[in-house]
């Protein structure tokens, strides 16, 4: 005999419809009722960052840099291309500011270049509270041009307009004062796209780290076939198809290319 069907909600149900369930679990931090109960603990915040070693100077932005230098007459003289390569031996570290615009290649700033980086980190920053400074100087090194149409011969043109020469590894401007990086990285990544050679934003803590990486992997390299090894050992006679700047800067240097790649 079949087992006796039950009412229930209006619906008969079967006996195999009947089955034990286990009780709700509550939701963290719940107590009975599903009643949420508070519960106090310690936060963990991030410590605020100290600018009390900053000194601003006494003019926040930056000055205005002459288009013709201010000297009785300058001659002309030839190219020097040796001006942008290599790499820098001055203004490679940071002086007063934070952050900076890194040169990782040789070129020549002209005065359109000063107006542009003068103007847009001028409007950008927040004079209240930063402070940029320049690490290059106004433009010094003259250059000769030719007029349209201008037969061959006759010696060496006028003047034209004047440049600063810029190597790779130098900073251009420092920007400082109480800021953090994310706050100047995209006026100065702006600029550095508008420069005439390959340039980076960057911090202090950002230079010592790229620096350090190059040490490790100059100190880590497991390739035996280095460029000074192949140069030392003069191998397929290699030695006289580089320069003496090849010798002397052992291949990192291109011209005015930085080889980041070549250890």
């Amino acid at each position: 005999m079949a087992a006796p069907y039950r009412h229930f909600g209006g619906r008969r149900r079967g006996p195999e419809m009947w089955r034990w369930r286990f009780p709700r679990s509550l939701p963290p931090g719940g107590g009975a009722g599903g009643i949420i109960v508070p519960r106090a603990g310690l936060k963990k915040y991030v410590l605020p960052p100290d600018y009390s070693g900053i000194t601003f100077p006494e003019r926040t932005k930056l000055k205005f840099m002459e288009k013709v230098p201010a000297v009785p007459k300058v001659k002309r003289e030839p190219r020097k291309l040796r001006d942008i390569r290599g790499p820098s031996h001055e203004a490679t570290e940071f002086t007063q500011g934070q952050y900076g615009i890194l040169a990782l290649g040789g070129g020549y700033l002209h005065w359109g270049h000063f107006e542009m980086i003068r103007l847009t980190i001028g409007r950008s920053m927040d004079p209240k509270t930063m402070f940029a400074i320049w690490r290059v100087p106004a433009p010094y090194k003259p250059v000769t041009r030719k007029s349209l149409g201008h037969r061959m011969g006759g010696g060496k043109g006028p003047i034209d307009h004047y440049v600063t020469a810029v190597k790779s590894g130098r900073l251009v401007v420092e920007v400082g004062g109480r800021c953090e990086f994310g706050e100047v990285k995209p006026f100065l990544a702006q600029v550095a796209g508008k420069l005439p050679f390959p340039a980076v934003p960057i911090s202090r803590d950002g230079l010592r780290q790229m620096r350090q990486e190059e040490e490790e992997k100059k100190l880590n390299n497991q390739n035996p076939w280095t460029f000074e090894r192949v140069v030392t050992a003069n191998m397929l006679g290699i030695r006289k198809y580089l320069s003496p700047y090849d010798l002397r800067l052992k291949g990192r240097y291109w011209g005015k290319f930085y080889l980041k790649h070549r250890v």
